[in-house]
């Protein structure tokens, strides 16, 4: 399956602004604001007419404008240039034969609007040592004709509360776990830039940058630039076309710092990273919404492999290489996320038991059917029962009896035998991710399923799907089976392939809602209401191996 969206047959007819006099809109304008509400919260640029107005998820001005005049259908965002068919209703990769988008571009670079970024805060430029430089020429853009070197502009908002362009949150009272200390204190939060239906990775980020064990690693992690990867030189270049040799766990650790530190400078652009990521991963190359659980997981595994891959290069001391990996066999991926599993299965003519345990990284849960609203029961009305978290786990956990299509084979009986399959948790991670699996196939087309699944924000007990018999489940406490949610990811939509990603997530014991680069202060009440898709939960009684720099 390829991540590349279908090219846009509407750029002919709709793309007029590299047009005198219409180009002269680009060069006149000062400020990126919405002509009709005056925000500055994503501000998109007609290509027809010139005119700014602000996107679907401030308050759809744009959408407006478009619906309300015959061929205004693409704009383009003003700080991403990401480009957007309200026809197709999908980013568009292509540009037109005479490369007017890309002129676009060039021109939106070169416009005050836009700026180089500050080299002396490596952490919110989140670059390497190079100078990036504000051009933005043909040479320095993809086939498609996107960018990929960091922009900024000068009027970004990383938050949206009053007129501040920073929270400044006051830690609550500690709690009677950390000793009822109730000091104060204060920390700003940053949000991320959407660089063009980027918001599944966002939510990604903001997740475990509020995860502060996993975060913190890369806190103490030294810089990796120019070291070996399986005997090749890592880069010193961010050409797109020589960037093979990229670690994304550099970039990564970039991203990590800068949102732990926040700062005053507006919303981070995570576009280093994502340039990696189109590159080892192509199927996330191209604008249109992909899978935020997709992503986790190849970010995940991208992350293990590459840390258990890093040699000792010129840069590391042994010490510090070591603890990249942990000696080799675990790194802070597994550390952090790992739990095993462990599966059973039993013959149903003799009886006999086979045992095997796998590795896990989350757990995929199903949504009962029972509490799933059908066309009958809308019909007649029929009430459906409220599904809880504890539902999909313990459904996660219940026998089942395998199909015919997969008969066992039974080594007793020494033929194909009909059989029963379940689960248990044999280890638990310090992080438990749940993903809630919302999205099924319905002959060719993916469907998502809406309902709202309630769950707990503190003390998730896990000890009914842990098998009780092992020595080390009865010498555990039972705060190593209770969890605290951390994050939240919610998908707003319909479809799999298109709507919104946004993130909760729990800092210095405040909630904040992360959409994009708006940030907000927000109650557990509220994040107890919302429709999850993949949770975080941390365990109370939080184990990771001592690891010294």
């Amino acid at each position: 399956m390829t991540a590349l969206a279908m090219e846009c047959p509407h750029l002919a007819e709709s793309v007029k602004i590299d047009c005198a006099p219409q180009k002269k809109k680009i060069d006149e304008t000062k400020d990126w604001e919405c002509t009709v509400c005056s925000t500055t919260l994503s501000p998109w640029l007609c290509l027809y007419c010139g005119e700014v107005n602000c996107g679907r998820y401030v308050n759809g001005h744009a959408k407006t404008h478009s619906d309300q005049n015959e061929g205004h259908n693409v704009c383009m965002d003003c700080e991403s240039l990401a480009v957007f068919c309200y026809s197709c209703d999908e980013f568009v990769v292509n540009d037109t034969d005479d490369r007017l988008l890309n002129r676009v571009r060039h021109d939106m670079c070169q416009s005050a609007n836009h700026g180089s970024i500050d080299n002396e805060d490596a952490s919110s430029s989140l670059g390497d040592s190079e100078s990036w430089k504000s051009d933005c020429s043909s040479k320095d853009t993809t086939e498609n004709g996107r960018t990929l070197r960091p922009r900024s502009r000068k009027r970004s908002h990383s938050v949206d509360s009053g007129s501040a362009e920073n929270i400044q949150c006051k830690r609550k009272k500690a709690s009677k776990v950390n000793g009822g200390n109730s000091r104060l204190r204060e920390r700003k939060v940053v949000g991320l830039r959407n660089l063009g239906n980027t918001c599944f990775m966002n939510a990604v980020l903001q997740s475990l940058s509020n995860i502060q064990e996993f975060c913190g690693y890369f806190k103490q992690l030294p810089s990796l630039d120019g070291v070996k990867n399986n005997g090749r030189r890592v880069y010193h270049s961010r050409s797109y076309k020589e960037i093979d040799d990229v670690l994304m766990t550099e970039e990564l650790r970039k991203v990590m710092i800068s949102l732990n530190q926040g700062g005053t400078k507006g919303a981070i652009s995570p576009e280093s990273l994502f340039t990696v990521i189109w590159n080892v991963v192509p199927r996330f190359r191209g604008y249109q919404q992909q899978d935020a659980h997709e992503f986790l997981r190849y970010m995940l595994d991208r992350l293990h492999t590459e840390l258990l891959q890093l040699i000792p290069g010129s840069t590391l001391r042994d010490s510090q290489y070591i603890s990249l990996g942990y000696k080799g066999r675990s790194s802070i991926v597994s550390s952090v996320f790992g739990g095993t599993l462990q599966s059973e299965v039993s013959c149903l003519n003799c009886g006999m038991e086979s045992k095997k345990h796998d590795p896990f990284l989350d757990l995929s849960l199903d949504i009962p059917d029972k509490f799933l609203i059908s066309k009958k029961s809308k019909e007649n009305e029929e009430a459906v029962p409220p599904c809880q978290v504890a539902d999909c786990l313990s459904s996660f956990i219940d026998v089942e009896e395998l199909a015919e299509s997969e008969l066992y084979y039974c080594n007793n009986c020494k033929s194909k035998q009909r059989s029963t399959k379940r689960f248990w948790i044999r280890r638990l991670p310090n992080v438990l991710c749940l993903h809630l699996k919302r999205f099924r196939w319905n002959n060719s087309f993916r469907t998502k399923i809406d309902a709202y699944i309630s769950f707990p924000v503190t003390a998730l007990d896990m000890s009914k799907y842990v098998i009780s018999n092992l020595h080390e489940t009865r010498r555990s406490g039972i705060g190593s089976n209770l969890y605290d949610l951390a994050a939240v990811i919610v998908h707003h939509g319909s479809g799999a392939g298109s709507g919104h990603y946004t993130a909760f997530a729990i800092n210095d014991g405040q909630w904040f809602h992360f959409n994009d680069s708006t940030v907000k202060l927000t109650e557990d009440e509220v994040v107890a209401k919302c429709k999850a898709y993949i949770l975080f939960y941390i365990r109370r009684e939080f184990t990771l191996p001592r690891v010294s720099l």
